[in-house]
């Protein structure tokens, strides 16, 4: 995303005393909107954003949460990812004390800081997930243990770094984090920041930004390259690079039932784009940056050959920043109990925009839709979609959970909601 993509979360507007009261209003919502909070099925398609938490630290310093992610699908926890370093455990209207803290490790924030997690699909017996933060000079991947005493806590001496990539600004950081339905680890990176991909690394197949890589992680120590990834033997491209072309791939993600793969790629200054991959597709594809923005012609030449669809993989949406999108925010798949009338529906919005999106799959295309959606801070209804989107992204349960870098009526506080839907 954009460098000011962040700025809200570094300036706090009002005092403290105004915060707390906003969001203390918040979190005094009805009984049982938390997190955690056993459901039972409702039919029915009108939705709305339940708040769910705040991140807010010790004295009220702001924290934002980029991502979502649940341990082992019998775990029932689910934690929330705050930029400034910090995992926490989601509660009713709470969060707890950090799970693992990375803060003296990253670089924050504007577009940096601690961007992705995802758990091991074997969680459950070896305790494992990944990371992924950025440095001064690198975008970090690493590997992590629970304690072993207390579930509660994970090992901060476990650490082992997996991928450590150059990188030569501090925007389009990708970040994002998640276990394939072939139980490979799939990371995101971004073009390395600037503007308009200056170093050309989105076609450049040899570096590992801009790209989806692919890694098996399944051993103890570093990682494997699967022997179906592309570029396997490192010639034609880097052997951990699975697909290319990609800007600033922010939030994506796999559909649980179906495996197919949903990717909002952040445009440059014109278009935003979601791309729809369907399950079994081999890697290698092209998604065109920076030679393309979204459908149209952008880097033509200039080393980065010539503007030619041949070969390019063009989104099956676009939406463009004069009707006041500016960064897209994907996008989970529901896959859910409470409310089996979502049931295959994939939602996303826009940071700027902050209207709620559907996307419905119909053979290897799909289609976009609008519904109308209103959100709940404590005693106040609002209509739309709270401001400030950062991610959507579903709990290993199905249920989708929306993270914001603003909330309660303060720019300076991240929010956590979880999706309802009722007749």
């Amino acid at each position: 995303m954009r460098y000011w993509l962040w700025v809200a979360i570094l300036c706090a507007c009002g005092d403290n005393a105004t915060q707390k009261s906003v969001i203390d209003a918040a979190i005094d919502g009805p009984p049982g909107d938390g997190a955690l909070a056993a459901c039972t099925p409702s039919r029915g398609t009108s939705l709305q954003w339940k708040f769910v938490a705040p991140t807010v630290g010790p004295a009220m310093i702001v924290v934002s949460p980029p991502a979502l992610a649940a341990s082992h699908t019998i775990d029932p926890r689910i934690f929330v990812v705050e930029q400034q370093g910090r995992i926490k455990q989601v509660g009713d209207h709470s969060l707890s004390a950090p799970f693992l803290d990375l803060s003296n490790l990253i670089s924050c924030c504007g577009e940096q800081g601690l961007l992705g997690l995802a758990f091991d699909p074997h969680y459950a017996s070896n305790g494992r997930f990944y990371v992924f933060y950025t440095t001064d000079t690198k975008n970090i991947l690493a590997r992590y243990s629970v304690d072993p005493d207390d579930p509660n806590r994970a090992d901060p001496d476990s650490a082992q770094i997996l991928l450590s990539i150059d990188d030569f600004a501090t925007n389009h950081n990708g970040g994002m984090l998640e276990f394939g339905p072939d139980g490979y680890l799939y990371i995101t990176t971004g073009d390395g920041g600037g503007g308009g991909d200056p170093h050309l690394n989105g076609q450049n197949k040899h570096t590992l930004l801009g790209k989806m890589l692919r890694i098996d992680v399944s051993g103890d120590n570093g990682y494997l390259i699967p022997p179906t990834n592309p570029y396997a033997n490192g010639v034609d491209g880097a052997p951990e690079v699975f697909h290319y072309g990609l800007r600033n791939a922010w939030r994506w993600a796999f559909d649980k039932l179906t495996g197919d793969l949903w990717i909002g790629d952040v445009g440059q200054a014109a278009y935003e784009e979601l791309d729809l991959i369907p399950a079994g597709t081999a890697g290698g594809l092209n998604f065109g940056w920076s030679l393309y923005e979204g459908n149209h012609c952008y880097n033509n030449g200039n080393g980065n050959g010539s503007c030619s669809p041949a070969g390019v993989r063009l989104p099956g949406f676009e939406a463009t920043h004069s009707d006041g999108w500016c960064a897209v925010i994907g996008g989970d798949v529901y896959r859910g109990q409470c409310f089996p009338d979502l049931a295959g529906t994939y939602f996303f919005t826009d940071y700027c925009k902050a209207q709620l999106h559907t996307a419905t799959k119909t053979g290897d295309t799909f289609t976009t839709a609008v519904p109308d959606i209103s959100y709940v801070e404590g005693d106040m209804t609002h209509v739309g979609s709270p401001p400030g989107a950062a991610s959507i992204h579903a709990a290993a349960n199905g249920e989708l959970y929306l993270t914001t870098t603003t909330c309660c009526g303060s720019s300076g506080t991240g929010g956590i909601y979880r999706l309802d839907a009722g007749p």
